[in-house]
This record gives C-alpha cells, sequence and structure tokens, in this order.
C-alpha cells in the first residue's frame, strides 16, 4: 500500500485521500502549538513559501502526545497557527503517532523509511532525549517517533525519501528538498 492510499481528516470533518497530493513533494510533520520546537511553524512556511512554486506542499499534523503539548482540536490550532507564525499551509485534525492509535498514515510512514540512532547528534538533541527518558521513554525505541516536529520527506513519486528529527537543522532539510524538486 502506496502513501496514496490513505486518508485524513480536515478540521472540519471532511475526509480527503493522500491522493490529493499526487505529484507533490510532501514534507508530513507531526506537530504542536505550545511545544519548544513551536517556531519551526515559521520555518515550515517559509519552506513553503520558497518551494511551493515547484510543486511542494507541507502537511501539518497536529498531536497532542507528547507533553499535551496541543490541547486544542484541530479547528483551533489552525487559527493559533495562523495568528501566531503566519500559516498558510494545510494543518489536518489531530492524530496519534505512537501507540495503538497511531494513525495509519504516519505508522506507514515511520515503517517506510530509516531512522537514526537519537539523542547524540548535538547537545539540544541529547537534551531532549533526557527529557523523553522521563516522560515516554518507550518513544525512544525503534521506529517511534522520538518528538513534535519529525519531518518525513516523499518525493513527487509518492516514495518516503528521507525522516528528519525535531532537532535537525532546516539547512539540511532544504537541502534534501532541493535535491529531489
Amino acid at each position: 500500500m502506496g502513501i496514496y492510499n490513505y486518508l485524513v481528516k480536515k478540521p472540519n470533518g471532511e475526509i480527503l485521500s493522500m491522493e490529493t497530493y499526487r505529484g507533490k513533494t510532501m514534507l508530513i510533520v507531526n506537530t504542536a502549538n505550545q511545544c519548544d520546537f513551536t517556531y519551526q511553524f515559521e520555518d515550515l512556511q517559509k519552506m513553503y513559501d520558497k518551494y511551493g512554486k515547484d510543486n511542494f506542499i507541507v502537511l501539518g499534523f497536529p498531536c497532542n502526545q507528547f507533553g499535551e503539548q496541543n490541547p486544542e482540536d484541530g479547528a483551533k490550532t489552525i487559527k493559533l497557527c495562523q495568528i501566531n507564525y503566519g500559516v498558510t499551509f494545510p494543518i489536518f485534525e489531530i492524530v496519534q503517532v505512537n501507540g495503538e492509535g497511531t494513525h495509519p498514515l504516519f505508522n506507514y510512514l515511520k515503517h517506510e523509511v530509516d531512522f537514526r540512532e537519537f539523542g547524540k547528534a548535538n547537545m539540544q538533541e541529547k537534551m531532549l532525549a533526557e527529557s523523553i527518558i522521563q516522560i515516554a521513554p518507550s518513544f525512544l525505541d525503534g521506529r517511534n517517533i522520538r518528538w513534535n516536529f519529525t519531518k518525513f520527506l516523499v518525493d513527487n513519486k509518492g516514495n518516503i525519501v528521507e525522516r528528519f528529527e525535531p532537532t535537525d537543522s532546516q539547512l539540511d532539510i532544504e537541502q534534501a528538498i532541493e535535491k529531489i524538486l
């Protein structure tokens, strides 16, 4: 089953097929609006503005699994993202990305691309790993998403190209985007 076979829910209740994004390069992100990484909304919007003309899109999926950092529903999340960060890319309804309630799209993404060892890349990541050990140690295991703002880069043919951790640099992400556009 490929990425275009999955359905996602918009905050207004509308069900949308990922087929909608066939032919586009996608950056799929689990987000939160009360997280230390929430500033990344601005970076994501800049990437969307910069590469949108090249059939690139950012898709935001709010998640409240990491320290309850997105307690609002999808509609309220969209409003906060627009007001606070100028977000114009699509934001969907809240999803779970780990555990029994994992949204099928994120289950697929997590199993289609390699992940790197987490907690050693830089000081910010080491500190985040220590926090995760205290809050939800199982999130550090295997393919689990470790925290908000994990990103999956998907090429215009629907192939999952790369996974980026929340602590990876915007420059590295942009270089990967440019390589496949």
